[in-house]
């Protein structure tokens, strides 16, 4: 009998993990990735020797890596070698106040306790409430396709949201714990990643808390584009079929079912389409007949945060930074109002600088320093070179200042990415770098779905839809997404 094919669109993370779980089904699976090469924002390139990772640099949920290459047989440590960061990061707070965040407990106790009597009591009590919402999020609510809403209806899973703090907001739980302003800041910061500040962020999200301290910060030797390599290497194992260069122009409807997927070299047959691009664009690519949403509708969708991004390379070494920097040396409440609540170019912007060399001599040259630098923005703004050259000037005023050296005067590579460059390679919806905020409003059955309901054979994986942004998510929405394929290719 003749397999059935399925088209991915897309060769990030989620595409990857759709393609590799529907071929280990024994579906034929083409991926169609409109860039040279594959893993998405978690792109790579090469300059003068220097090896830069183009998006995601955090490796955190170690154990949702360990889930996803199991599903196949396999470990990470079959494609790449990690190792834990010791400090995790550096949070710079002023000129004088720098915190490196240990890596054992006790040492991130010892801290808390240096800045509230008391603290280390109450992150036990916080970690207690932090790994039930982790287990139950991880185990249960995140696998949920969010289809129908009669997923949700049940008296245990209801215990457990009221138990999540599903309801309450983060900023609001995490004040139930501690008064250091200092503490807060280190707690809220991992709520960054999810694109929202956190007023309107769901108090369930201090999951994010435990994965941070207790599982760890780590780093593929390499660079984080290892875990892209890994994942296709296993993808062709299970004879995953990648086109590069192809990018997507429309589709061949009959009767509310995609024949074909067109592209410039013609078009490409198939039983069933997943969509891991971005989702606001494929709908465009549909035409009012067969999208999901209306403009209206995306227009109205709180997006996570854009990014200014510049790729440096240093010819010298900077001690006095770590792997990962976060500058929180600026008042936040600023800067997320212009990002939120004013969408602006930001006053005074927090940063975060990373330095992988620092771990990792592979990724620049021999007494040389690799630097990726990122400013989260508001999406949809005008982005011009002026913008761009200004923040960056800002940047190395503080860097400098900082590390008490002359920096500019030895970068031998530069290269900047912000709106423009979302937008041209990855598509993006305004431009964004993250996808959709995880606000309560936005969560599970409320973010845009997985399935068309017009189409009978298109889905969505990805971002934009569940379970959310990040790495970790996506690996899960891909294999989300290729069980409901499967469902529905056996009716």
């Amino acid at each position: 009998m003749k397999k059935k094919k399925v088209i991915v669109i897309g060769a990030g993370f989620s595409g990857i993990s759709t393609a590799t779980a529907l071929a280990n089904l024994g579906y034929e699976v083409q991926v169609l990735e409109k860039n040279a090469e594959p893993g998405g924002r978690a792109r790579v390139f090469r300059e003068g020797g220097f090896v830069f990772d183009m998006g995601p640099s955090w490796y955190w949920m170690p154990d949702i890596f360990e889930i996803y290459f199991s599903k196949f047989g396999k470990k990470p440590s079959d494609y790449y070698e990690l190792k834990r960061l010791d400090p995790s990061y550096s949070v710079i707070l002023s000129d004088s106040e720098v915190i490196d965040i240990p890596a054992d407990m006790e040492g991130i106790k010892a801290l808390f306790e240096s800045y509230e009597e008391g603290a280390s009591a109450q992150l036990d009590k916080f970690l207690k409430q932090a790994a039930y919402k982790y287990r139950v999020g991880i185990q249960d609510f995140v696998w949920r396709p969010s289809v129908k809403i009669t997923e949700f209806l049940s008296l245990k899973l209801l215990v457990d949201a009221i138990r999540m703090d599903v309801f309450s907001s983060f900023y609001k739980h995490i004040r139930k714990f501690f008064k250091s302003e200092t503490i807060l800041k280190l707690m809220e910061f991992p709520i960054l990643f999810l694109g929202a500040i956190s007023q309107n962020t769901p108090a369930m999200y201090s999951l994010m808390n435990f994965a941070e301290i207790t599982l760890g910060t780590w780093y593929p030797m390499g660079g984080m584009h290892q875990i892209v390599n890994g994942m296709v290497a296993l993808a062709e194992e299970k004879q995953v079929k990648f086109t590069y260069n192809a990018e997507v122009k429309g589709f061949e409807i009959v009767n509310k079912h995609v024949r074909a997927v067109k592209t410039a070299k013609g078009l490409i047959e198939a039983d069933m389409v997943v969509a891991s691009a971005d989702y606001h664009w494929v709908e465009q690519l549909l035409g009012d007949d067969f999208r999901n949403y209306s403009e209206e509708y995306w227009d109205k969708r709180v997006m996570a945060p854009s990014s200014l991004l510049f790729y440096l390379g240093i010819s010298k070494r900077l001690p006095k930074l770590k792997h990962h920097n976060l500058f929180f040396d600026r008042d936040f409440s600023v800067h997320s109002h212009e990002i939120y609540t004013d969408p602006s170019w930001p006053s005074e912007p927090l940063f975060y600088a990373s330095a992988p060399s620092v771990t990792d001599p592979s990724v620049a040259p021999e007494g040389c320093e690799n630097l990726f630098l990122l400013i989260p923005i508001a999406p949809n703004l005008e982005d011009t070179e002026a913008h761009r050259e200004k923040y960056f000037l800002q940047l190395m005023d503080r860097l400098e200042a900082y590390c008490g050296e002359n920096i500019r005067d030895f970068i031998v590579y530069k290269r900047s990415y912000a709106h423009q460059d979302f937008m041209s390679d990855y598509h993006a919806f305004k431009g964004n770098a993250y996808g959709l905020a995880n606000t309560l409003f936005q969560t599970a059955i409320l973010k845009p779905s997985l399935k068309n309901k017009k189409l009978d054979n298109l889905y969505y994986t990805g971002q934009l839809t569940v379970p959310g942004p990040g790495v970790p998510p996506s690996l899960i929405s891909g294999l989300v997404v290729a069980n409901e394929v499967d469902k529905s290719l056996r009716k």
